[in-house]
């Protein structure tokens, strides 16, 4: 799980879990995430992916797989 503010790279994703929207707007393998803020209530989480600012709850957010250490 990433911290406020960290960034990772997606390694992969579990395509039945992620909404087409998501997919389309670049939250894919190979491209960074960054977690920019949490709801108050902690959920959702505010991600920047692929340049783009998303709202993604947790149940979602479990099913995009990341890697700390291939982050550039």
């Amino acid at each position: 799980m990433l911290k406020k503010g960290q960034s990772a790279q997606i390694t992969d994703i579990n395509i039945d879990e992620i909404p087409l929207k998501l997919i389309e707007m670049g939250c894919l393998p190979g491209n960074d995430i960054e977690l920019i803020q949490i709801a108050p209530m902690g959920d959702p989480l505010f991600f920047n992916v692929n340049d783009s600012k998303v709202a993604i709850r947790i149940k979602t957010a479990r099913a995009i797989y990341i890697s700390l250490e291939s982050i550039k």
